[in-house]
C-alpha cells in the first residue's frame, strides 16, 4: 500500500479539485492507496469538506491538528501515521500534479528508497524564483550535506526511511528535505514542472519563507558559526599590519601622501573602523543567538504537533 501525505491549510478552493484529481490518477499507481489529509488549524471549511470525503471513502483519511503548527510539521504529523510502505508528500494547492505520481512510484519500485521532484520551472514571480534559486545554491555551498538543487517536499519515501525520519531524528525545528537527505539511502530525482497554484491564495508568505530558509541554513550547516572565525581572521590581519604600519609612521615621523603623522590625525578612519567592527561583531551575535534559540527550544523537548483527532471511515 502507498500512502499520500498532503498538508491542508485553508484549502477549501482546492480541494475538492485535489480529490478528484487523485482518485482519477489513482489506477496508475498499480497499488491499494490511502490519502492522508492533515488538517493544520484551517479556519475555513476545509476540515468540514475532508470529514465528508473521510465518511464516503475508506482510502481518505483526517488527521485533524489541535492548532495550526505550520507546513513542516504538519508533514511531520502525517508520515507518522500514514500506513504505507511508501510514503508520498505533496502539497495540497495542486502545484504537485497528481498525474506525475506514477512515474515516482516506478523509480521507487526499480528500488530506489528516496525519489525526490527537480523543478524545471516555476510558474511563479521573478523575484521568487530568484529568492529559491538564489536559497538552493547557497545551502548548496555551504550545507554540511548535499541537499539536491531545486527539490522541495514533492517525493516518494520508502518505509524505512520514513521510519529512520520519524524514530531516529526527534528534532523539533522540522526541515523535512534536509533531514530526507541527511538520511541517506538509495536516491534519484525526476524532474517535472511545477504548475501555478490552482486557486486560492498562497499560505507561504514571504515571512514564512524566510523562517524556513532560516531553519534549512541553520539547522542544516555550521558555516555561519565559523563565519566569526573567518571574519576575525581576515579583519585582525591587514588590521595588524596597518597598525604596524602607522607605528613605524608615527615613530620615524616620515610622510604618506605627503603628509606627517601630526597633519594625520585619523579621526574619520577610526570611527569607520569601530562603526565596521561593531557591525560585524553585531552580526555574529545574531548568528550565535539563533544557534542558541535553537537549541533553546530543542532541549524543551515539546511535541512539534499535536493531534486533536483521527477521522476515517468506520
Amino acid at each position: 500500500m502507498i500512502s499520500i501525505v498532503i498538508p491542508i491549510y485553508n484549502e477549501e478552493e482546492n480541494l475538492q479539485n485535489l480529490y478528484t484529481r487523485l482518485t482519477n490518477a489513482a489506477p496508475s499507481w498499480k497499488e491499494d492507496y490511502e490519502i492522508v489529509l492533515i488538517d493544520d488549524g484551517s479556519r475555513d471549511s476545509s476540515l468540514t469538506m475532508m470529514r465528508v470525503m473521510a465518511e464516503k471513502d475508506s482510502h481518505v483519511r483526517v488527521i485533524k491538528l489541535s492548532r495550526n503548527f505550520g507546513h513542516q510539521p504538519a508533514i511531520s504529523a502525517g508520515i507518522q501515521e500514514a500506513k504505507g510502505d511508501a510514503i508520498i508528500i505533496m502539497d495540497g494547492d495542486l502545484q504537485d500534479p497528481p498525474e506525475e505520481l506514477y512515474r515516482f512510484l516506478d523509480k521507487w519500485r526499480e528500488g530506489y528508497e528516496v525519489v525526490y521532484a527537480v523543478r524545471t520551472k516555476r510558474k511563479e514571480g521573478f523575484f521568487k524564483k530568484l529568492a529559491y534559486s538564489s536559497f538552493y545554491r547557497i545551502m548548496a555551498a555551504i550545507s554540511d550535506i548535499e541537499i539536491p538543487l531545486d527539490s522541495g517536499d514533492f517525493c516518494v519515501m520508502d518505509r524505512k526511511v520514513v521510519n529512520v525520519l520519524v524514530h531516529d531524528m526527534p528534532e523539533q525545528i522540522r526541515f523535512i528535505r534536509g533531514m530526507r537527505a541527511y538520511a541517506g539511502f538509495k536516491q534519484i530525482g525526476v524532474t517535472y514542472e511545477r504548475a501555478e497554484r490552482a486557486a486560492g491564495e498562497v499560505k507561504y508568505t514571504f515571512k514564512k519563507l524566510v523562517q524556513l530558509a532560516l531553519d534549512g541554513l541553520f539547522g542544516f550547516s555550521s558555516f555561519p558559526l565559523r563565519l566569526s572565525t573567518y571574519l576575525g581572521i581576515s579583519i585582525a590581519i591587514p588590521s595588524l599590519i596597518i597598525g604596524v604600519f602607522f607605528l613605524v609612521h608615527r615613530l620615524f615621523g616620515f610622510k604618506v601622501f605627503g603628509h606627517t603623522p601630526e597633519e594625520t590625525p585619523g579621526l574619520a578612519s577610526l570611527a569607520v573602523g569601530m562603526f565596521f567592527l561593531g557591525g560585524v561583531m553585531l552580526t555574529m551575535l545574531g548568528i550565535i543567538g539563533e544557534y542558541i534559540s535553537r537549541i533553546y527550544i530543542e532541549v524543551k523537548k515539546r511535541p512539534f504537533f499535536v493531534i486533536d483527532e483521527i477521522i476515517e471511515k468506520k
